[in-house]
């Protein structure tokens, strides 16, 4: 039996990630600080119904904290590696940068470390599409420069790519980082559009519409992107040589075992017509309090999903209108409204 590690398996994408893999079945180690940066109950809930397996073992320590993760690395010897820890938020960088400094950068450090002294056979490491940051030429590509990040947040993300393929190029660490866009579904994160959308509209509260609402986002319901992941476990990148070198239309490094892969739906959606389906699955119409671009925020996002499809013969297939229709079936089931 194959074992796993997923730090931040009480989040939204990590308990999915986790759910899959013990189906799949890995043993399944999971890594979560339960930061209080929204409501722990929701993460306390994710990791009581991972715990209903036997093959599923929880640790609550803080990924930066000295020794943490060398330990779990040496205790259980994880094949696989898939590491979503990390302080999320664009808009939450700006007020408490230093908190992006301590989970994305040092708890990034110390799994990079214990992962050198104790290597799995292959590491998957989320990145985001923030990374992209002001590139303005779309659908975003892997092989893109993305050197013009808007917010500490993508900043911390692509400075986790830069250590990863120095780590994946020195000690010849298989690392896929995999950059996911908007991703929703049940069991979302409060600080997400859909879940403050959802819960405002069905309060009868008015929500908030940012730059107008002329904004596109590439959503990617989180089954998709868990299929995506469990494929890419399968597909460690490889050093090229001379006798094989890299493709130019893929990600993959010149020099180390690391490639970068976008996991999205390749469809950009108007908010407005996210809003729509949202009013759709509730049966209710937003008030809507448009409002002008926030720092740190980009317009559009769109994936160029076509290195996933070629690595893994998956494209994400689930339209927004059964994505969002999913969510707000879980949140009335959830909150019994």
């Amino acid at each position: 039996m194959k074992t796993a590690l997923v730090t931040g398996s009480a989040g939204f994408i990590g308990y999915h990630c986790c759910k899959r893999l013990l189906a799949d079945g890995f043993r399944v180690v999971g890594l979560d600080a339960m930061v209080d940066y929204y409501d722990v109950t929701l993460k306390e809930r994710r990791h009581q119904m991972l715990l209903q397996s036997s093959g599923f073992s929880a640790d609550t320590r803080r990924l930066e904290e000295p020794d943490c993760l060398m330990e779990l690395f040496e205790t259980h010897k994880p094949d696989v590696v898939i590491h979503l820890a990390a302080q999320a938020g664009v808009r939450y960088s700006i007020d408490e940068p230093r908190s992006y400094l301590q989970a994305n950068l040092v708890g990034t450090f110390e799994l990079l470390e214990a992962a050198r002294a104790f290597p799995p056979t292959h590491m998957l490491m989320a990145s985001t599409s923030s990374v992209y940051g002001a590139n303005t030429e779309m659908p975003y590509g892997e092989t893109d420069k993305a050197d013009t990040q808007m917010s500490f947040y993508a900043a911390t993300k692509k400075a986790n790519e830069a250590m990863a393929h120095s780590y994946a190029h020195l000690y010849d660490l298989p690392i896929t980082m995999f950059r996911f866009f908007t991703v929703y579904g049940p069991w979302g994160r409060p600080d997400m559009a859909l879940f403050k959308f959802t819960k405002a509209i069905l309060n009868g509260d008015p929500i908030d519409v940012y730059n107008q609402g002329d904004m596109r986002r590439d959503f990617t319901y989180v089954t998709d992107l868990v299929n995506a992941i469990r494929l890419l476990v399968d597909t460690a990148p490889v050093r090229p040589t001379k006798d094989a070198p890299n493709d130019e239309t893929d990600s993959l490094s010149s020099v180390a075992p690391f490639r970068v892969v976008n996991i999205g739906n390749s469809e950009p959606v108007q908010l407005l017509d996210f809003i729509k389906a949202i009013e759709t699955a509730t049966g209710r119409t937003a008030i809507q309090n448009l409002l002008p671009m926030q720092p740190g925020d980009v317009p559009a996002t769109w994936a160029d999903a076509t290195l996933l499809q070629s690595l893994t013969s998956y494209t994400p297939q689930t339209s927004l209108s059964d994505g969002v229709t999913a969510f707000v079936e879980w949140y009335r089931d959830y909150y019994q409204v």
